[in-house]
């Protein structure tokens, strides 16, 4: 690792003032990103500032209408919290797949969409599930807020605050992970609330996660699996590499899509 100043803030209003200090500033959440790439020198931090023991960043919060969640919050209480499980099994469901245990235990859900890796689970749920993102700052919509490859919306001195989720009345997720990483070669979550359909893509695009449009359209008619039989998804923007080429992300977009239906209508 390089040299670097590390700060313990205990407010949100401590940490977004640090954040504001210059620009070789990084926030760390759960670290599990951010410390593997400092010690292999891809990143550089001239100040480290340590979200950890701001409080006031974590917890969930549920209401008739929506579920909240705290940026600080691991991973593993998402999966275990019996609001979430209440509110949206889907979400909780999607949580516990992430990683291993020890990611799981230290990960949060602020840290994976602030981040935006284009193979990480927490970016469809928001995309599907039509999330607010609350930052120090202002509100964003999920469509405005994954704006490409490690890219958000997110501005020099703004940090993530909590997310909103809006209770679906039908959701679901399923991924085909790569084995070691346990990343998403390529996820889908599917979301119905009233006549809005949703269905979001992590893992496969070259861009990043993205909204599979002729899925929200065909299950539009009726959201059941059987809707989106002979259905394809195109190869453009796909990503190929040494675990799999567009063709084969294609095709697994929409097994992925029909289990993750199934799912949201079991």
């Amino acid at each position: 690792m390089y040299a670097f100043d590390y700060h313990r803030p205990t407010t949100a209003r401590q940490a977004a003032g640090l954040l504001g200090k210059d620009e070789d500033v990084r926030l760390l959440a759960g670290g599990q990103s951010l410390l593997p790439m400092m010690k292999l020198r891809l990143v550089q931090a001239g100040d480290l500032v340590d979200l950890n023991a701001v409080d006031e960043l974590r917890g969930i919060a549920r209401s008739p209408r929506s579920l909240t969640i705290g940026a600080m919050t691991r991973h593993a209480e998402v999966a275990d919290s019996p609001d979430v499980a209440e509110a949206i099994p889907a979400l909780a469901a999607m949580a516990s797949t992430i990683g291993d245990p020890a990611v799981r235990a230290m990960g949060t859900l602020g840290g994976s969409i602030a981040n935006n890796d284009p193979a990480a689970d927490y970016p469809s749920a928001c995309l599907a599930l039509g999330a607010t993102i609350v930052t120090n700052k202002r509100k964003i919509e999920a469509d405005d807020f994954f704006k490409g490859l490690f890219e958000t919306a997110l501005e020099p001195g703004e940090l993530v605050v909590k997310v909103s989720f809006p209770v679906p009345a039908k959701a679901g997720y399923a991924k085909f992970r790569h084995p070691a990483s346990r990343f998403a070669l390529v996820g889908v979550f599917v979301a119905k609330r009233s006549a809005d359909i949703r269905v979001a893509v992590t893992g496969a695009g070259a861009n990043g996660v993205f909204r599979w449009l002729e899925a929200e359209e065909a299950l539009k008619a009726r959201f059941i699996v059987k809707s989106l039989d002979g259905l394809v998804a195109s190869t453009d923007g796909l990503n190929s590499d040494i675990h799999a080429d567009a063709e084969y992300r294609a095709h697994l977009i929409a097994v992925m899509a029909k289990r993750a239906v199934q799912q949201a209508t079991a």
